[in-house]
């Protein structure tokens, strides 16, 4: 695939990006992709491995030694058929996916991986500018209806296929726009919402109907929705955020990242915002939390004029280079740097917050450093704090940014009278829940994942109801 020897006479090339000092001061896109040459010798780089372990990364199994080879033939229309063949939404993963397929690229047991990412949204993009993306025929309609609850990426790409295979499909989310996570939580330096609602409109146009601030199991009774559905696929995502619950956390200036981060997305995209405003500008911001949701609080806090923002994280710094019992092609456990952390953060590692103090509002944290070492009975990772490391963190906001535990349960769920597994989350076998002809997928049902790893489960997910329907599916 490729060059043969293109891994070894090219060098790796990323998107360019704005200068930190240009792009912090909007909340656009910054990246560019290069030349359609470049593009060629980035796919040419591509070696012919035997063995693609970057499908096997690739949690949609794209067909990445496919379609860098029509690309470095110059087919872009055929590499565009290979792309879109597993993957409902590349222009989403080729903006907000980490690319475990780079991580597993046998180039880069070289070298540098391949940029398979930066390929897959070259390809998708080319693809949309030059008309080959369009509204797909579906099968023979079965009358089937089917109802999905939630529009993110598992929701979407589950009534996307489901609608291919001629069944009734209608989205319910209970936002005021569609795409869940990807439309009010990723921020739009990493996402322009422009882009997801170029695809609501394909989806449209191929006969799903979508319907916003319909919340059920709050605004819509669940009961009157198992009465007109034939079947409830849940894709919620999960969305019951880790709190810390410590001395000071009742005072104000503390909130959870994701309604901060909502917050910004409804201002750049003008939408209406009803709770009480939660901004950076001036404050020094402290985001509690390393993952992608605190690095995305980090940028927006930047953006927003914080006066200085400090990320900490409870876990050691990760090694710069892969630790032994962490081989290729696992996904490497390295020290990584967001495009955010780039514009301007202190971070520190290995901090356990112990109290927040203020004046009815949140002034500074009482933090101390901690160790981690394994435990000789349990064989698990343990924390102790470390005597004499007490020190203290000016804050007058904090943005808690530590994962999420497990879907919200009250209502929805609570009404349908699923089962939940000992995590929260919605159990499942083969995607079918506890109640008969109600299916889960993606975070609801898995726990907080990736946004490729949704589209996958909702992918899955269309299959197998699918098959239950007709007896087979024709669905991949």
């Amino acid at each position: 695939m490729g060059k043969a020897t293109g891994f070894l006479e090219y060098l790796r090339e990323d998107p360019n990006k704005q200068p930190v000092e240009k792009r912090i001061k909007h909340f656009y896109e910054f990246e560019t992709l290069p030349s359609s040459r470049k593009l060629k010798t980035q796919a040419a780089r591509c070696m012919d491995c035997g063995v693609p372990f970057c499908n096997w990364g690739c949690p949609v199994n794209n067909l990445i030694p496919e379609f860098n080879e029509y690309l470095y033939q110059g087919q872009w229309r055929a590499a565009y058929g290979a792309l879109q063949a597993t993957n409902n939404f590349p222009e989403f993963t080729g903006r907000v996916c980490p690319a475990p397929c780079e991580a597993s690229c046998c180039s880069g047991l070289v070298e540098e991986p391949v940029s398979i990412k930066m390929l897959e949204k070259a390809i998708i993009e080319k693809a949309f500018e030059s008309g080959w993306v369009h509204a797909q025929d579906t099968a023979p309609p079965t009358d089937i209806k089917i109802a999905i609850v939630g529009s993110g990426p598992s929701g979407l790409a589950a009534a996307q296929q489901l609608n291919l295979a001629g069944h009734d499909v209608t989205v319910f989310e209970k936002n005021e726009v569609i795409g869940g996570l990807l439309a009010l939580g990723i921020p739009d330096f990493k996402l322009e919402k422009g882009i997801i609602e170029r695809r609501v409109r394909l989806l449209e146009e191929e006969g799903i109907k979508f319907k916003v601030n319909s919340h059920v199991g709050k605004d819509l009774a669940v009961v009157d929705i198992v009465n007109a559905y034939d079947y409830i696929c849940l894709t919620g995502g999960a969305e019951k955020p880790r709190n810390l619950p410590i001395e000071g956390r009742d005072l104000a200036g503390i909130h959870f990242a994701m309604d901060f981060l909502k917050q910004q997305n409804r201002r750049v995209q003008s939408r209406e915002i009803k709770s009480e405003a939660i901004t950076a500008e001036g404050k020094d911001v402290v985001v509690i939390g390393g993952g992608d949701t605190g690095s995305d609080c980090v940028g927006t806090s930047i953006r927003q004029g914080a006066k200085s923002v400090t990320q900490i994280e409870i876990l050691p710094e990760f090694p710069h280079n892969r630790p032994e019992d962490n081989p290729w092609p696992q996904w490497p456990q390295v020290m990584r740097t967001s495009s955010s952390q780039e514009e301007g953060c202190i971070r520190d590692f290995a901090v356990l917050s112990k109290s927040f103090e203020g004046n009815g509002r949140v002034e500074r944290i009482n933090c101390v450093q901690v160790n981690w070492s394994k435990s000789e009975e349990t064989g698990r990772m343990e924390m102790q704090e470390i005597p004499g490391s007490d020190f203290v963190i000016k804050a007058d906001l904090v943005l808690l940014a530590m994962g999420f535990v497990h879907p919200e349960h009250d209502g929805l769920i609570t009404d349908l009278g699923v089962k939940l597994d000992e995590r929260g989350n919605v159990a499942t076998s083969n995607f079918k829940t506890s109640v008969d002809k109600v299916f889960a997928a993606g975070d609801m049902a898995t726990g907080q994942s990736l946004v490729v790893k949704a589209i996958k489960s909702g992918r899955d997910m269309a299959k197998v109801i699918d098959e239950e329907i007709k007896g087979f599916s024709h669905l991949s």
